[in-house]
């Protein structure tokens, strides 16, 4: 392992000049870190000065590479040979954070909810805390923060990648089948989650699920280990007045928030108080509107039938829409929650996949869209008598075969949904 005071006697090559390549080199820049180049495939490429002529030559001559996070090494081979030479923008923050404590948060669903409810409860109870990398804000962009803790959200593309990554408090929160088509196995994907213990010492602290509890002991991680309990925080659920954390879709989340609470001896009161004023994620569970009986839901940041799960269990009499790029190996298991749904309306370019996973199970339609689907929402929604009924968005699927981006999508559901409106009777 390379010490910080020795970067400026390294040489780098930033391997893809998005959002965290671009911290990277701010990084270097700012840092007085000459000795690196840097590559992007795209034609207009900014840092041009830096650019190299020769991308191979660059890669046998650097000491590190610094890969994008959405680079996989199964879709560019030739970076397979350089594996050992590869690292992180998250693996720069650890070689040169002197002053915040970290918690980095992983898992396969929940991490952007639990690294905000993180940073909402430390900054109720008086600690100054910094929250980035996937979540948003380049984790490098915080390496000179002055607060007591940095949040950061690792994804397994990061993890992946990462050798030096050793947090002070590592959350697992949960697993299951996601991203194959980019790790190539689950093993592999499993093996990129572990990471986060890998480093770390008996003086650092691991805190996970119980189901994950058998993983962490057979990854050998000399960190300190405390397991969750969702039944710990079901004592307290009911005395929590927000419509957002205590449905049934936040136990898990809400299950480490309070573990970590604790360690912090914050009192179960001032916990109670500040999480009654969490106002939660938009297109992550959002209930955006209601009109006499019926509420709107976006859940577009579900983008596997795992993340779309919880809402089908925590919801009745469902008017479900889903479809996009379906996760490779996904299964839709639905009879848990059929009960709950009256109806699928399937869009997207890939409505085969959807209409094979639940035929025969769920009623459906094929709506091509999302204005189709709440046209259609309506009129199949007059001819049921039922008292409440929920109107959902959680696609099970990524965005990019009609979105830029989940973003986008769960705008342009809010927006439809506001337009028919006053149809809804």
């Amino acid at each position: 392992m390379f010490q910080p005071k020795k970067l400026k006697e390294l040489s780098f090559l930033v391997y893809g000049l998005g959002l965290s390549g671009r911290s990277v080199v701010k990084f270097f820049l700012k840092n007085n870190i000459n000795k690196f180049k840097v590559w992007d495939d795209r034609q207009k490429i900014i840092y041009k000065t830096y650019r190299t002529k020769n991308l191979i030559h660059s890669l046998n001559q650097v000491d590190y590479i610094i890969l994008s996070p959405g680079i996989s090494l199964l879709k560019n081979k030739n970076l397979i040979r350089f594996k050992k030479k590869i690292i992180t923008d998250i693996d720069l923050f650890f070689l040169n954070n002197q002053r915040s404590k970290s918690i980095v948060v992983t898992g396969t669903n929940g991490k952007s909810t639990t690294c905000k409810l993180l940073a909402h409860l430390l900054k109720k109870n008086k600690f100054k805390c910094s929250i980035g990398g996937n979540i948003g804000t380049p984790i490098l962009d915080l390496r000179n923060s002055t607060s007591s803790f940095v949040i950061i959200e690792a994804s397994s593309f990061q993890l992946s990648h990462s050798q030096f990554i050793r947090p002070d408090y590592a959350l697992f929160l949960n697993f299951s089948n996601d991203h194959l088509d980019w790790h190539g196995s689950i093993n592999n994907y499993l093996s990129s989650k572990l990471k986060i213990f890998r480093l770390q010492t008996r003086n650092n602290i691991a805190i996970i699920n119980e189901k994950l509890k058998k993983k962490f002991i057979k990854n050998k991680a000399s960190s300190k280990l405390i397991t969750t309990k969702i039944k710990d925080y079901k004592k307290i659920k009911h005395r929590i007045n927000n419509e957002y954390l205590t449905s049934n879709i936040n136990e898990e989340n809400m299950s480490f928030i309070y573990t970590f609470s604790k360690l912090l001896k914050i009192r179960e009161k001032s916990f109670v108080e500040t999480m009654k004023s969490f106002k939660g994620l938009s297109h992550r569970y959002e209930v955006f509107l209601k009109k006499n009986n019926t509420t709107f839901i976006n859940d577009s940041k579900a983008t596997s039938f795992a993340a779309a799960k919880s809402a089908l269990c925590s919801l009745k009499n469902i008017y479900w829409i889903l479809g996009g790029l379906p996760k490779k190996g996904d299964k839709f298991k639905v009879l848990k929650f059929k009960k709950n749904i009256i109806k699928c309306y399937l869009i997207g370019k890939n409505t085969n996949f959807f209409k094979n996973q639940i035929k025969g199970k769920l009623n459906f339609s094929i709506t091509k869209n999302l204005n189709n689907s709440i046209i259609k929402i309506l009129k199949d929604s007059k001819s049921q008598k039922n008292n409440n009924r929920s109107i959902l968005l959680s696609p099970a699927a990524a965005s990019f075969d009609q979105f830029e981006n989940f973003e986008k999508r769960g705008e342009e559901f809010k927006r439809l949904c506001k337009k028919y409106v006053r149809k809804f009777v």
